[in-house]
């Protein structure tokens, strides 16, 4: 046993590759057989994976989830941002240039039209819980769009902990929804192209979530709906923190 812990310490990223790959194979399994593919595999992996987060915090008292567990440590590097971004920016290389330059402006368009539309709805929805300061309500409505741009934007302003804490459950709600949601509604919305995909990604914006939607859906949707939802991640972190924040500032200053 002491071998195969010295083993397990020294080949940690390897082992949370292990780890991962077990979970998605449990996660399939129990979508096609037990849910019969109502909700797609990576939607169960993705709640698993916040509940066995949630538990290894919970019982060693850490802030790293699962990976406060001495055997699980390579989790944390395999989750860390570097392989995070990789991943989004690989599920792109698919993609045909062509398509993508002929639905550019409807990509273009999308992603203005999904940015305000999630940003507004949580800025809304914050002020509804009686929150009143520029810096907060545009944490949270950044919050809305991804979970990647809230913190950007609350670090950004200056917002406080517990602020940034909710745009990330915010963002993570989303993507979890549009996980479960996509293949779901996907023959009822037309989304059956490129075209669509793209539209799709640049509306919904969370990249996790549209690539796990659309890989549920038609694995050769991925590329392109993952090209505009890359997109919205890297303008909502533009403009949220800037362009968004100076209109909440001269609305309720």
């Amino acid at each position: 046993m002491e071998e195969l812990l010295k083993v397990i310490d020294k080949n940690g990223l390897i082992v949370g590759f292990l780890c991962v790959g077990i979970l998605s194979l449990f996660s399939h399994w129990v979508s096609k057989n037990l849910l019969k593919s109502k909700i797609p595999g990576s939607a169960i992996a993705i709640f698993l994976g916040l509940v066995l987060g949630y538990l290894g915090g919970f019982f060693t008292g850490g802030t790293k989830g699962i990976s406060d567990i001495e055997i699980f440590k390579g989790i944390g590097f395999l989750g860390g941002s570097m392989f995070r971004d990789f991943a989004i920016v690989a599920t792109a290389l698919g993609a045909s240039y062509l398509l993508v330059k002929r639905s550019g402006f409807l990509g273009m368009l999308s992603l203005v039209i999904g940015i305000l539309i999630f940003f507004t709805s949580g800025v809304l929805i914050a002020f509804a819980w009686g929150i009143r300061d520029p810096v907060s309500l545009c944490t949270i409505g950044a919050g809305a769009c991804t979970y990647i741009v809230g913190p950007v934007t609350g670090a950004a302003l200056g917002a406080s902990s517990e602020v940034i804490a909710l745009s990330i459950g915010a963002g993570l709600v989303k993507t979890i929804a549009v996980t479960i949601f996509t293949p779901l509604f996907a023959k009822k919305i037309g989304l059956d192209s490129p075209g669509s995909a793209m539209a799709f990604g640049g509306i919904m914006g969370t990249s996790s979530g549209v690539a796990a939607g659309l890989a549920a859906t038609d694995p050769k949707l991925v590329p392109y709906g993952a090209v505009t939802a890359t997109f919205y991640t890297g303008l909502g972190c533009l403009i949220c923190p800037s362009l968004f924040y100076l209109i909440l500032e001269l609305i309720f200053v």
